[in-house]
């Protein structure tokens, strides 16, 4: 391409796949813009970062600076919802060439008459677009610069830091070169911020054996408030298939009183639109999703694109699936494991245009018939990358406010793309990385790569699908510790209870599985029980809500600490007005000593002064002004979660 600029723009971030896909922030955070920016020669340079909202018509500017070697810094802050676009300009500036070059002749005595003429020529265009009060010093510098017996006054002025103030403000943008536009989509806060917890509603009976229902569910919504959930996550509450149905833990023949898999979702009761008759109607579910509303709790619905054989769907559109030469359905697998209860969709159809419409509309009937504003999406690694970004930026263009959880365990690419496609979050492998090399490597890998600007982590320490080892027989210290981890260095977290607070860990042999698991069968919980676990859980809820350095995953800084079974952390919100300080033991047996090295410098404090830490779990406050600190945890409360308070 010809270009007529002597400017040269690369290198820039953050840009996803050359701007295919937008970079992601929520209401009111900042982008950082960096790029290489350069010309020919010698002359001065400047350059600008604009950016708007797709809605608005007017550009908005901000000036990017220098850093070193050719690297230019910028940044714009996004303060509404929606796609956000911005591109960079840069420019040779004759204005501040001219004073630069003139400055250099009065500072070696040469006579600069002539470059006074050009200087006036400069002013004189400025002038028009100059402020009332900038216009009396443009004024006095063109007078003085075009009258021969006003030479001492003009050298003056030139020297005057006003003078260079006034052409930083009015640049002379000399043949400027404009980068293509490149995308931002913003988020409400929610996207960066949220605490979820699941548990399956049809468990929600107060009566052994008994199907829970929506009503059930209201009864336990001040027990999730008050453990500090503000999203409440259900499997699938709709029909459950009845051919092929899976018995307890996973029996491939079912019992005449066995209940099935949410995930095997479609029968003689409806599909993807209707609900499981015992769970209530429409009206309970709008009841529940109101009153969880009021205690500022969102419910998060299963969005689970595949069908039972008795899903109506596989007779009204039997190209949706896949048939095999013998006249037999193809159903789920993963080898070794067999889904005969569950038809995967056959994206392939010649019928997709028509399919992928109908899935959309299931999305927005929930969203428009009972206000679901979450989604939990399961296995979208199954289906095309290009259906999941057509259907969330459709869904989006009417409901902004929607976010969606990928619950993708695959491999790092194909979960890095479904947050390209436009998933809000995502499920991570924070499940299996335990000790502190692991952590740190990959909550690095996470924060200070391109990751950062578009995979937003969710960091649960189980799910229905995974019992993880470490969490097998594991003691109380040991969940305490998994939580803190989950909760403290991601911003997202959630977990599936009450498994998780009542310490339920019992597996199958030699599998990441649970044991008598609530996949397969209602099981009957004690919801008004209480123990320490939980009280730990809601207060370290509690922390995440009172500091706002906590709401967010990006900011993060690991701290010295000799060693490996202590991790320490420290975080801070954008406008570093609250810091907090996390210590944690890795080992739920033993007591551990060390010393954490403070991030004194970070904080901002000067020499010898002293900071207040306020442990937000136990209220007890200590005063560190050294560099080195003594910490000692115990499995009975194995971490500290400071708020650093400067004396």
């Amino acid at each position: 391409m010809l270009e007529k600029s002597r400017i040269v723009i690369e290198n820039i971030s953050p840009v996803i796949n050359c701007g295919d896909y937008p970079v992601k922030r929520v209401v009111d955070e900042v982008v950082n813009v960096q790029a290489d920016i350069f010309g020919d020669g010698h002359d001065i340079i400047q350059a600008s970062v604009f950016y708007k909202h797709s809605a608005k018509r007017n550009w908005k500017e901000s000036r990017m600076c220098p850093a070193e070697n050719d690297v230019w810094k910028g940044a714009f802050s996004v303060e509404s919802q929606g796609n956000f676009e911005f591109y960079l300009q840069g420019w040779e500036d004759h204005g501040l060439n001219w004073r630069h070059g003139i400055i250099k002749k009065i500072e070696d005595s040469q006579k600069v008459t002539s470059e006074l003429l050009e200087g006036a020529e400069i002013f004189k265009e400025i002038l028009p677009k100059s402020t009332k009060s900038d216009s009396v010093l443009i004024k006095k510098a063109i007078a003085a610069f075009q009258d021969e017996n006003s030479y001492e006054e003009a050298v003056s002025i030139c020297l005057d830091k006003e003078l260079e103030d006034i052409l930083l403000n009015y640049p002379h943008k000399a043949v400027p070169f404009e980068t293509k536009k490149y995308p931002v989509y913003v988020d409400r806060k929610k996207a960066r911020f949220s605490t979820w917890y699941e548990f399956f509603p049809r468990s929600a009976s107060k009566e052994e054996g008994k199907h829970g229902t929506f009503k059930d569910c209201e009864a336990i919504l001040p027990r999730v408030a008050e453990m500090g959930f503000d999203t409440l996550y259900f499997p699938p509450v709709h029909p459950i298939g009845e051919v092929n149905r899976k018995g307890k833990n996973n029996a491939t023949n079912a019992e005449d009183n066995d209940v099935g898999s949410p995930w095997g979702i479609g029968s003689k009761n409806g599909g993807h639109k209707d609900l499981h008759p015992e769970l209530g109607s429409l009206k309970d579910f709008k009841s529940l999703v109101k009153k969880a509303k009021e205690l500022d709790i969102e419910v998060a619905m299963d969005f689970a694109l595949q069908a039972a054989p008795d899903h109506p769907y596989v007779k009204k559109h039997p190209k949706w699936f896949k048939w095999r030469p013998d006249g037999t359905i193809q159903y789920a697998e993963n080898p070794p494991k067999k889904y005969q209860d569950i038809l995967p969709i056959h994206f392939e159809s010649d019928e997709w245009k028509k399919m992928w419409k109908e899935f959309l509309d299931i999305v927005l009937y929930w969203i428009e018939e009972i206000g679901i504003q979450v989604f939990r999406v399961d296995n979208p690694h199954t289906k095309p990358f290009y259906f999941w970004g057509w259907l969330i930026a459709e869904v989006k263009k009417k409901h902004p406010d929607i976010l969606f959880l990928a619950e993708a365990f695959s491999r790092p690419k194909i979960m890095e793309q479904l947050g390209k496609q436009g998933f809000t979050q995502s499920y991570t492998y924070f499940t299996w990385r335990t000790n502190k090399h692991e952590l740190t490597e990959y909550v690095n890998q996470l924060t200070n790569t391109e990751l950062s600007e578009y995979f937003r982590p969710n960091f649960w320490p189980n799910t229905p699908d995974i019992n993880p080892y470490h969490l097998q027989g594991a003691n109380e210290s040991m969940f305490m510790i998994r939580y803190f981890l989950a909760a403290t260095l991601s911003s997202n977290t959630g977990i599936y209870g009450p498994v998780y607070e009542f310490m339920i860990s019992e597996a199958m042999p030699g599998k990441e599985e649970y044991r008598d698991s609530e996949k397969y069968q209602i099981s009957n919980w004690d919801w008004k029980a209480e123990n320490k676990l939980m009280r730990v859980i809601s207060k370290i809820n509690t922390a995440r809500k009172n500091n706002s350095s906590l709401q967010q995953t990006n900011n993060i800084q690991f701290c010295e600490i000799h060693d490996d079974g202590l991790m320490a952390y420290y975080k801070y919100d954008q406008e570093k007005e609250n810091q907090t300080l996390m210590v944690v033991s890795l080992d739920p047996y033993y007591a551990k000593q060390g010393s954490v090295r403070f991030p004194r410098h970070e904080i901002g404090l000067d020499h010898g002064q002293s900071v207040t830490v306020e442990d937000q779990i136990t209220g007890n406050s200590y005063h560190w002004d050294q560099e080195w600190c003594y910490i000692e945890l115990h499995p009975g409360m194995p971490f500290h979660l400071f708020k650093i308070i400067k004396n």
